[in-house]
Formats: structure tokens, C-alpha cells, sequence
């Protein structure tokens, strides 16, 4: 299967159920159809939808694999959104969700977006980052000195680390 198709199935799979599924069951769970309130919630959507595309792109371009660990880059992605903060792809899921409780005033969809960024972060610390280490070894150790893990800051020089120069 090409890589484009994988990251489209991939994007319709998970993205879509966490990001449009869950959010739709949550809004529609008292029979009730949600209806827009504010609008100016779009771009905040808007915007997220754009960065998690940018990750995408970059780990099929760049990593030539998926989000999706069972199809993962083949090498450390450190380009795009992923010189900014090392992992976008779950800040832009966030983004979306957020942006998705304003345009509905809804608070139990802020609450999916607190426990959202409680689980991804444990995925991340415990999972992710661990298996990254193991496959990637010090390119993968230089990255994680060099790009916080939430908050984007601009890109700066990695640091070398002691007795590897």
C-alpha cells in the first residue's frame, strides 16, 4: 500500500475517531443534535487540523512512515513542526478537541481534551519515548536535549553531549 493511502487510513482510524467520533458521541450522548455557538472557534480548528497535517507530511516526506506505531518513521523526525516541540502531532489533536468545545460551549468536551493530554502524555513518558530510545539510540538522545517534549520553542544547536565529541 503506498504511503499516502497508509497516512490517509491511518488519519480517518485514529485522528478521526479521537478527534471527531468521540467528540460527536459527547456531544450528541442526551439525543440532543449540537448546534454551533461560536464560530470564531473555526480557526482554532482550523489551525490544528493545519499543524497535525504538517506532521504527517513530514513523517511521510522526511521519516517515509506513519503516525501509527506499527508503521512508524524510519528515522528520527527532527524537521517541520518536530524542530519546534517533539510531539506536535498529539499538541494539534488537543488543538482540535479545544477548538471543538469552544465552537459548542461545551465543558464536557474540554474535559476529554484535560483526559486527551493526561493520556497522551503517558503514552508519550511511557511508551513512546522509551521505545524511541531503544530504535534511535543517540540521534534520537541528541533530539530529546535539544527539543522540549510540550511546550515549542524555537529551534536551537544540539548540544554535545559529555565524551561523544
Amino acid at each position: 500500500m503506498s504511503l499516502a493511502i497508509r497516512n490517509i487510513v491511518f488519519s480517518i482510524v485514529v485522528p478521526g475517531a479521537g478527534g471527531v467520533y468521540v467528540p460527536w458521541l459527547i456531544l450528541t450522548r442526551d439525543g440532543a443534535s449540537p448546534a454551533p455557538a461560536a464560530w470564531y472557534a473555526l480557526p482554532v480548528i482550523a489551525a490544528g487540523v493545519a499543524l497535525y497535517v504538517a506532521c504527517v507530511r513530514v513523517f511521510a516526506v522526511v521519516g517515509r512512515g506513519t503516525p501509527g506505531v506499527w508503521d512508524a518513521p524510519r528515522q528520527v523526525v527532527a524537521a517541520g513542526p518536530y524542530r519546534w516541540v517533539r510531539n506536535p502531532i498529539y499538541i494539534a489533536a488537543l488543538i482540535i478537541v479545544a477548538g471543538e468545545a469552544w465552537l459548542f460551549l461545551s465543558v464536557d468536551l474540554l474535559i476529554y481534551a484535560g483526559v486527551l493530554a493526561v493520556a497522551f502524555h503517558l503514552l508519550v513518558v511511557g511508551y513512546e519515548e522509551p521505545r524511541l530510545r531503544r530504535r534511535f539510540g543517540e540521534p534520537y538522545e541528541a533530539y530529546r536535549r535539544t527539543v522540549s517534549r510540550w511546550a515549542p520553542r524555537p529551534p536551537r544547536p544540539a548540544r554535545v553531549s559529555p565524551g561523544s565529541a
